[in-house]
């Protein structure tokens, strides 16, 4: 598709009237890095800026994939989600950039959009490649937020949107979901790769033996879903700034947990985590794995900027999937 990003004209009425008449803008900086929606930095005449999220078919690069019934990570991106998404963590007390404007309407452009505060550039996983002390402490505050979220129960696992209009509840459990979501994306890609299509069988029976291990509970906690240390911003107080909330969903935390120790590595035992059940922490970490084969090469197949990295990255878990049989 042709993708039109936003020039500076398209917002000029959105500062004046948002952000004062008196201020004018001098640039708008179109951040890299999103794949669902755009992310633009608007810089002002008084060197202040603001950050503006844009909900628009054109800036999602990510085509339809097959879904499985109850799974509530599927489509976890838009306006509603981020609006109800952003209230629940600040009732939680965690720290996100605080929400300026929100447009559902098209007052301003044809889509939805957010302006949000800008809390800087710096990126947790730059500050712990370069100065790992400082860090530290930001990783101890991220970890305290992380537990207050992990703490705050819900009636059942789901989206908080979906929750809050009282859509039906779940009728399976959290790791059925899981196990028939790995499934799922392991016979998505092993048509197109023939390693994965030589294993598929056993690969396929290696998730249905780590589902096997795992016991029922129904206990929820309030999880990001995706959380790395390139979605967590460090203010100019040092504080941690979690960014990307939408596929914020009450889940078991074992998920949230796997994800965590795969992207902070080394760094992952400064967040003190809660008690996780290790059977359900090797499902879903496995799982991850597949999923993160199946959602970069579906990517990596459209016009998406960052392609290589894409293959690059499928092609590692592509390994961690064979490895365990």
């Amino acid at each position: 598709m042709t993708r039109a990003f936003l020039r500076p004209d398209d917002v000029r009425d959105l500062v004046a009237e948002q952000l004062g008449s008196a201020r004018r803008l001098t640039a708008l900086d179109r951040l890299t890095g999103g794949s669902k929606k755009g992310v633009y930095r608007l810089r002002l005449d008084d060197q202040t800026s603001v950050v503006l999220y844009v909900w628009a078919a054109g800036e999602n690069y990510w085509p339809p994939s097959p879904t499985v019934p109850d799974d509530p990570f599927t489509d976890a991106s838009g306006a509603e989600l981020f609006a109800i998404n952003h209230e629940a963590l600040t009732a939680a007390g965690v720290r996100i950039p605080r929400l300026l404007m929100l447009d559902r309407d098209g007052r301003y452009l044809h889509f939805d959009i957010a302006l949000v505060e800008d809390v800087g550039e710096l990126t947790l996983e730059v500050l712990l490649g370069r100065d790992p002390a400082a860090a530290a402490t930001v990783l101890s505050a991220l970890g305290d937020a992380l537990r207050s979220m992990h703490t705050t129960l819900g009636p059942h696992y789901g989206k908080l949107a979906t929750i809050i209009r009282g859509d039906a509840s779940p009728t399976r459990c959290a790791e059925d979901i899981i196990a028939d979501r790995a499934l799922g994306h392991l016979d998505a890609v092993a048509t197109g790769d023939v390693r994965l299509a030589d294993a598929h069988d056993r690969i396929a029976a290696h998730v249905r033996h780590l589902r096997s291990a795992v016991t029922a509970r129904q206990t929820y906690g309030l999880i990001h879903g995706e959380l790395g240390p390139d979605h967590v911003l460090v203010t100019r107080a040092n504080e941690p700034a979690m960014i990307d909330i939408e596929g914020l969903t009450y889940f078991d935390v074992e998920w949230e947990h796997a994800w965590l120790q795969m992207r902070f590595g080394d760094a992952y035992p400064a967040l003190r985590p809660v008690d996780l059940d290790p059977h359900r922490l090797e499902l879903y970490r496995y799982a991850q794995v597949l999923s993160l084969i199946e959602g970069p090469l579906r990517i990596a197949a459209t016009d998406f900027p960052n392609r290589q990295w894409m293959l690059d990255l499928a092609e590692r878990n592509i390994a961690k999937a064979l490895a365990p049989l």
